[in-house]
Parts: structure tokens; C-alpha cells; sequence
């Protein structure tokens, strides 16, 4: 028994998102202190077999945080120290907002899984921008997630976009344009070929680099194929897939399924990874497989669909602090017994047999 199932229980007696509050709050407590060292001692794996390069990045482990997690970029340092190979802030939008009223995260935990309708929470790009600017980042590569502003209507999004981009440009080492959260009124529509042209094209030319869209899982296909079309031709450098989902699977047990918001965890799992499947089949892109990820066979499989990384954010609310090292200790036995030599070597090898 690890000691984060000893305290799990407390915090689980928690609202979720005063639980997630006081995580948060001895993370930025521990970090640039010798109690980040500590973590990075006992959580951080480090084997060449697990690194692996996408976008132009070389990332130590495959295994990242998702965007959500630390939306004001305040504790990426302590992420990196409990052995996540890259950390993804955000999301970050224009203006600062409060997000919507509370409660707005839910846990099914019968399912594993959570239901947030957050809102895009978040202190705005000018104080977030000022503290990446400021704070030291860690040793890992520094995703930021930019989503669109509240107040600000659909078609001036592409401004809004560039406004955020510009406060974070010097401190990210890629960028994500979030255009699939939930949570948002008239978001997801931004994922059609016009607006994603506008979004896309205008960060582009702007200079953001590595960029990457992030899709909805409940996208239909021939949309999402649609999408993949605007990646290529705007010459993007990778998808993330997947965000969270309005659906709610038959099986769902937790009472708190009535819940409106978006669906992450357990229950998102083999949709995620089939969508993963779909997007490596149709781009040369690197993908980021998110949903569902909370051990080394589901991040293992992921990969295998043709995800050159993964990330995570409900798996460490149920896993707790042990989770990266967990999967990244897994993933070299599940490599070795399969006769690979790295992670990179394992992208994508359940669409060569499929061809075969």
C-alpha cells in the first residue's frame, strides 16, 4: 500500500475540487525546495529506452501531464519531479475568468472517472505569461493549451487566439490550440474547416511553433478527417486526441453520471485509443494520445495505436503521485517483452501488423 492510499481516502471525502485546491497548494509548496529533489529521487525514471522525440522536441518519458491540471502554470517544476516526461499548462484564454459557478467537478468513482464542467478557469494570459517569464521551468518540455475567451464572440476567435499566444510565446516549448472542450459555449463548433483555417493559419503565421489542435472525441469521423486535412495543409506539427466527452457510456455506475460537463478517465479509455488509431492512419503528425490513461498497459496501448505520447489528468487523481513512475517502470517491461528497443520504436506497431 503506497502512502497516497492512506491519504486518499481523506481527500476523497473532499469536494473534488477542494481536494485538487490543497494538492495543488503543497505542489507549489514543495517546489524549488529539497522536497522537490526528494520527489524527483523517488519518482523520476530514467532510461534511455523511454525517450523519445515529436514535434522536434525530445521528451525523457512519454508520459505527460494534460491540460487542466495546472491551468495558471504554477507548479510545472513539481510535475516534472514526480516523473512526467512533459508538462501541458492551461488552458490559458485572453481574459482572466472565474470559470463556472460550483460545483463543476464531479467524481463517478465506481468508474474511475470525473466529470468537470470547469469553464476554462484560469488567471489570463498576461499573469501567466508574466510567471512563466519570471519562475524557472523544469527540465522537460512545457506545453501551453490556449482556449478561447468567454466573452469574446466566435468569429473574432482567431485574435483572441493570437492575444494569448503572444503573453506565452517565449516559454513554451509547443503549443496547443483547444478548440474540443465542452465547457464553452460554441467552442466545438470552432473545429469546422473555416474556423479552424482562421485559428490555425493566424497562429501560424504569427510564428507559434510546435503547434498542435486538440480534438474531440465526439467529433464525427468524416469532421475529423476534415480537420486532419486543415493539419496538413497548414503544415501543423502534431494533434493531441483526445478532450473530454459529452457522452455517457451505458455501462457508467456512479449516480453522479447525470452530471453535465465533460467525461475523462476510465470510461473514455478505448474510445480515446481507437480514436488514436484513426488520426495515426490518416496523418504523419505526431499524436498525443489523452483519455483513460492511468497505467503502463493503457499508455502501452495508446502507443501502440500510434500515439508518440501520452498524457494524463484523472489517472493521477485516482493513481496519486506514483502514477508516471508507475507506468514509465511498466513500460520498460512491457518494451523488453516485446523485443523493443525504445518507446519510439513501439509508435504505431498495432497499424503495421494491421497492414501486414
Amino acid at each position: 500500500m503506497s502512502a497516497y492510499d492512506l491519504w486518499k481516502p481523506a481527500l476523497f471525502a473532499l469536494p473534488p475540487e477542494t481536494a485538487h485546491n490543497l494538492t495543488h497548494r503543497a505542489l507549489r509548496a514543495a517546489q524549488g525546495t529539497p522536497i522537490q529533489t526528494a520527489l524527483a529521487e523517488r519518482y523520476v525514471v530514467d532510461d534511455d529506452r523511454l525517450a523519445t522525440e515529436a514535434f522536434g522536441l525530445e521528451f525523457p518519458t512519454p508520459v505527460g501531464v494534460a491540460a487542466g491540471f495546472d491551468k495558471n502554470a504554477e507548479v510545472p517544476r513539481a510535475l516534472a519531479a514526480l516523473g512526467f516526461g512533459h508538462v501541458e499548462v492551461g488552458g490559458v484564454t485572453a481574459e482572466g475568468q472565474a470559470g463556472n459557478p460550483r460545483p463543476r467537478m464531479f467524481r463517478l468513482k465506481q468508474d474511475r472517472g470525473l466529470i468537470n464542467r470547469m469553464g476554462f478557469n484560469n488567471q489570463g494570459a498576461d499573469r501567466v505569461g508574466e510567471r512563466l517569464d519570471r519562475e524557472p521551468l523544469p527540465d522537460v518540455p512545457v506545453g501551453i493549451n490556449i482556449g478561447k475567451s468567454k466573452a469574446t464572440p466566435l468569429e473574432e476567435a482567431p485574435d483572441d487566439y493570437l492575444y494569448t499566444y503572444e503573453r506565452v510565446a517565449d516559454a513554451g516549448d509547443y503549443f496547443v490550440v483547444n478548440v474540443s472542450s465542452p465547457n464553452t459555449p460554441g467552442l466545438r463548433s470552432l473545429q469546422n474547416r473555416e474556423a479552424l483555417e482562421g485559428i490555425l493559419g493566424t497562429l501560424a503565421d504569427a510564428g507559434a511553433s510546435p503547434l498542435l489542435v486538440k480534438f474531440s472525441p465526439d467529433l464525427p469521423r468524416p469532421a475529423i478527417e476534415e480537420a486532419l486535412d486543415v493539419v496538413d495543409e497548414l503544415d501543423l506539427d502534431g494533434v493531441i486526441a483526445t478532450n473530454t466527452t459529452t457522452e455517457r457510456p451505458d455501462d457508467l455506475q456512479s449516480p453522479k453520471q447525470a452530471e453535465r460537463g465533460g467525461l475523462s478517465g476510465d470510461p473514455i479509455e478505448e474510445t480515446a485509443t481507437d480514436l488514436v488509431r484513426f488520426i495515426a492512419e490518416r496523418t504523419d503528425v505526431p499524436v498525443v494520445g489523452v483519455g483513460g490513461v492511468s497505467d503502463a498497459e493503457g499508455a502501452y496501448a495508446k502507443i501502440r495505436a500510434g500515439a508518440s505520447l501520452v498524457q494524463l489528468y484523472t489517472g493521477l487523481v485516482y493513481e496519486g503521485p506514483n502514477v508516471a513512475r508507475d507506468i514509465n517502470e511498466g513500460l520498460l517491461e512491457l518494451l523488453e517483452r516485446d523485443g523493443f528497443d525504445s518507446v519510439a520504436d513501439a509508435v504505431g506497431a498495432d497499424l503495421e501488423e494491421s497492414s501486414d
